[in-house]
């Protein structure tokens, strides 16, 4: 399914209103699916050219219990209630009710998106200048590197042995 502009949304909206096609006949026109179409419709409807519009938005525990409680007592459908509370994906209720009934309320809860941020872990490496961390820090550097320079110059002189050893022979 491609993506649709407001413009083109709103014209299938109001090919499907004027009585000119289904939402079949739409769908085939346009190349999408006529179930993307009765979705436009039904926001379109419920929230006018607002329901059409791309939105990211995160959706906070108590909105999804909302959503959720208001479905089961009215009885509406997934999709006529994605239309009522102005949700762009039904499928995104679908998946709030699969994750309560599975892991709980507690899962509900909006989860951050995308990479965490670096910022922390390098403030924490990088202590000022001159400050106890700092030289604590390149103290216990220097003992490593004191530590791998030992252990080098040990198989160094491990192998000059065994090579003149065999040199004897």
């Amino acid at each position: 399914m491609g993506k649709f502009s407001e413009r083109e949304k709103y014209q299938a909206v109001q090919a499907y209103l004027d009585g000119k096609e289904s939402f079949r006949e739409i769908g085939v026109r346009i190349g999408v699916d006529h179930k993307a179409v009765e979705k436009w419709v039904a926001l379109y409807q419920m929230n006018g050219m607002e329901g059409l519009a791309k939105r990211y938005t995160t959706y906070s525990k108590m909105f999804k219990l909302d959503v959720l409680n208001f479905m089961n007592e009215s009885g509406t459908s997934i999709l006529e209630t994605a239309a009522r509370f102005n949700i762009p994906a039904p499928s995104t209720i679908l998946q709030w009710k699969r994750v309560l009934e599975q892991r709980g309320e507690d899962a509900l809860l909006p989860k951050k998106k995308g990479r965490p941020s670096m910022k922390e872990e390098t403030k924490k490496a990088t202590p000022a200048e001159g400050s106890v961390e700092a030289l604590q820090a390149e103290l216990e550097r220097l003992r490593m590197e004191n530590a791998y320079l030992k252990k080098l110059n040990a198989l160094v002189l491990s192998k000059e042995k065994l090579q003149s050893k065999t040199k004897r022979k």
